[in-house]
């Protein structure tokens, strides 16, 4: 029996059809042969972010008289939820903690948010019919949410502009949100006003996530300015 496998046999037999070896195949430096561009997940993950985000707002700013934000569950669970959460999972592959961070936590976010309003997850009737108990509950949510979006606004002071209002407007938004939720005498005023910042926050992340679709000049006709904040010159 040979000393030899079928796939050394195999891979060895172009020796004997042509002298002539194949060209070597030069790889740029620090890349592996195993290397392949990946796209910027960014963009999917802010319009998944903005237009889940736009939707909502609408409804707490009661948009033509619209109060039962049920239709959003559909948006909140796959493109806020699990478009978001893909994406955040890709930027992760492109090396970028932030926004893996980031996209990976507010598609949680939706996920959770939309699960709420959905009847057969037993959330809302846990509470059985106690409206202040929940509001208590949803207040304490929404703020935690705050906290986590103050830290990724710290974390983006860095990076450029756009994304610093971005989460500037959406840590107003949650707070709003929440303080909403604990006050019941001016709830309606609070959760409009949380709307508002919110459609705000929506034309922000839509604008950045365009921008950043269009930041290859090669393929674009134009591009949109982000203002960038110089990086920390490292000695």
């Amino acid at each position: 029996m040979s000393a030899h496998s079928h796939i050394e046999k195999i891979e060895k037999e172009p020796e004997f059809i042509s002298a002539r070896p194949p060209p070597p195949v030069v790889y740029p430096a620090g890349q592996s042969p195993y290397y392949r561009k990946l796209g910027n997940p960014g963009p999917l993950g802010l319009y998944g972010f903005a237009s889940t985000t736009f939707i909502l707002s609408m409804y707490n700013a009661q948009a033509r008289g619209v109060t039962v934000p049920n239709v959003v569950v559909g948006m909140a669970l796959f493109v806020g939820g699990l478009a978001q959460f893909v994406a955040g999972m890709w930027e992760f592959a492109t090396a970028n903690t932030f926004g893996a961070t980031a996209f990976t936590m507010y598609g949680g976010f939706w996920m959770s948010f939309g699960t709420i309003f959905i009847p057969g997850s037993g959330i809302t009737a846990a509470y059985n019919g106690n409206e202040s108990e929940l509001n208590s509950a949803l207040g304490i949510y929404l703020f935690t949410w705050m906290i986590i979006t103050f830290l990724l606004l710290v974390a983006s002071l860095r990076r450029n502009a756009g994304l610093v209002v971005l989460f500037f407007f959406l840590t107003i938004t949650f707070a709003l949100l929440g303080a909403g939720k604990f006050s019941s005498a001016h709830a309606v005023t609070l959760d409009k006003a949380g709307g508002g910042f919110g459609i705000i926050t929506a034309m922000v992340a839509f604008y950045v996530g365009t921008a950043e679709m269009l930041s290859d000049r090669r393929t674009s006709w134009f591009v949109l300015p982000l203002g960038p904040i110089p990086q920390r010159e490292m000695v």
